[in-house]
């Protein structure tokens, strides 16, 4: 489907996968490709795929299409074309602009090292403190922008944490929605996408659950529709982290998907098949039956 296509119709639900193609398919984004597929196929839903390719210079050649391919060796199945975020500029130039001439988006001139130097905390660094929030300072030119946050706290109901939000100017403040290397940022486009793909259900990791609250403040800001959101828990390694790819996890064997999907689904706290399955329509039957999403216990905060 060609990006400005619309759709003639929507179901009652929509969800989708959005790898970064960044390297190789691990564990943990398989995790997140099946809970995000059973929840969708087991309510009849589509299931479709994104190339979250935003960021250019971490970008792999191939990784893509290996992704992909991978994908369809597990078994895996989606609706329509794959979409990638790197040709849809023109879409996030759009939603910038009627930010900015709602005054709901100002230019910033601050580098990364003057705001870390303003010593206020936030959930995931240091936060934004407003230096450019009434006009660039004399001398500084325009290097990000940024969305206006309101002293607000900002809650929705995750399907399996439950009550969830935080504070936006408390916890992250003015946000950037264009990087200073000129790429949009992730929290405008995957707003965008997702309102343009009519996306209903986001099932996705745990990591991005303080993201959240940010999105939903831009899809206000935009006019546009809040998904139902679930976030599932992250695969960690022996040290504590998220599995990534920039940490060179190791990528899953597509010429041997059946263990790794049986791993996945015990992960997700589903129940496992009386007796392993043959063959990956077994498994794929059995897994669409039995799925249960308020079986995923919530991931520990922090």
């Amino acid at each position: 489907m060609k990006p400005g296509t619309k759709r003639q119709s929507s179901p009652l639900y929509r969800g989708r996968f959005a790898p970064s193609p960044t390297g190789p398919l691990h564990f943990g984004s398989l995790v997140t490709a099946l809970g995000s597929f059973l929840d969708a196929r087991s309510q009849g839903g589509e299931w479709l795929v994104r190339m979250e390719d935003l960021d250019r210079p971490r970008e792999r050649p191939g990784a893509a299409d290996r992704i992909l391919a991978t994908l369809e060796a597990f078994g895996f199945e989606w609706d329509g074309g794959v979409i990638c975020q790197s040709r849809r500029d023109e879409a996030y130039r759009e939603g910038l602009e009627r930010l900015l001439a709602g005054d709901l988006a100002y230019p910033c001139g601050c580098t990364r090292r003057e705001i870390a130097a303003q010593g206020l905390p936030g959930a995931e660094g240091p936060r934004y403190g407003g230096t450019c929030r009434g006009g660039l300072p004399p001398g500084r030119r325009a290097r990000a922008y940024r969305v206006r946050v309101e002293r607000e706290t900002i809650t929705f109901d995750d399907r399996i944490c439950g009550s969830c939000g935080h504070n936006l100017w408390n916890e992250v403040g003015d946000f950037v929605v264009r990087r200073a290397d000129g790429l949009f940022a992730y929290q405008l486009a995957v707003v965008v996408d997702d309102a343009w793909q009519g996306v209903t259900d986001v099932v996705r990791g745990a990591d991005l659950l303080l993201s959240t609250p940010r999105q939903i403040h831009l899809q206000r800001l935009l006019g546009l529709p809040t998904p139902r959101y679930a976030h599932l828990p992250l695969v960690l390694d022996a040290q504590g982290r998220k599995l990534s790819k920039q940490d060179r996890a190791r990528p899953v064997d597509p010429a041997n998907p059946l263990p790794t999907l049986l791993a996945a689904l015990e992960f997700l706290c589903q129940p496992p098949p009386p007796e392993p399955p043959a063959n990956l329509d077994e498994f794929w039957h059995w897994a669409l039956q039995h799925w249960d999403i308020r079986r995923i216990q919530c991931p520990p905060a922090g």
